[in-house]
């Protein structure tokens, strides 16, 4: 059994980075949610820096691509190396590349469901495509857009992933209640004061009528959904489509 097998047996969940700036992530892992889920072993997440698998003295990742074009690209060996290292049976690898399947909550909540992910951050432009046909199990992009590396998309999916696990949110309706878990927006909050510069809590928040409540949440969500993102409510027709 190799140590990354050995260590995936006494957590949730272990996630590796595999990228060229591990600096990025230091800042996101040390607070909040993360931090605590760290210290109390509901994940393990490590960064590795790919140019540690990069061979010469230079230690070069990215070359020239073939064929010609602007700007360079990442090197099958090094990203290879680095995948191999980590990899074990239970291994999930996936590449952040805008040419992905677009990351939805619904993924999110099957990755969470893995015991190891690997996430590889390209750069530049691009990885070499042979790393995705050797290593990679799935692709996926955070949206319809071009960001400088994949360092920001993974920590997105570490972010989203960690706080499905069981036992890092505080309380488990937390999840059910939230934008896009039943498939549409969540609806408005309120806490103290009461009244802040005119703006009223709706009445029956402060009404105790547990029923009420409900329904008026179940509207406003439906409301908020129909006015902000059309394309949820015509997916939930589509879904579920009249008798």
């Amino acid at each position: 059994m190799t140590a990354v097998a050995s260590l995936t047996t006494f957590f949730s969940m272990r996630i590796d980075v595999i990228t060229l700036f591990p600096r990025m992530f230091e800042g996101p892992l040390d607070e909040s949610i993360l931090k605590k889920a760290r210290e109390r072993n509901l994940v393990q997440i490590h960064l590795h820096n790919v140019r540690d698998h990069a061979e010469g003295k230079h230690r070069i990742t990215d070359d020239r691509p073939f064929g010609g074009g602007p700007g360079m690209v990442m090197k099958v060996e090094p990203m290879v190396s680095c995948i191999e290292a980590l990899k074990t049976p239970q291994s999930y690898v996936v590449l952040l590349t805008p040419q992905g399947k677009r990351l939805e909550q619904k993924v999110l909540q099957r990755l969470s469901e893995k015991p190891h992910l690997i996430l590889v951050c390209g750069h530049y432009e691009g990885v070499d495509d042979r790393v995705r046909q050797l290593c990679v199990n799935e692709e996926i992009s955070i949206g319809d857009y071009v960001l400088t590396n994949g360092a920001i998309p993974a920590m997105v999916i570490v972010d989203g992933v960690t706080r499905l696990l069981p036992g890092v949110l505080g309380h488990e309706d937390s999840m059910k209640d939230e934008s896009f878990s039943e498939g549409f927006l969540e609806y408005p909050q309120y806490t103290r004061p009461e009244e802040y510069r005119g703006l009223r809590v709706p009445e029956v928040l402060l009404s105790g009528n547990h029923k009420e409540i409900a329904k008026w949440r179940q509207e406003m969500s439906l409301q908020k959904t129909r006015a902000q993102r059309p394309d949820m409510v015509q997916a939930a027709v589509d879904r579920n489509p009249a008798p």
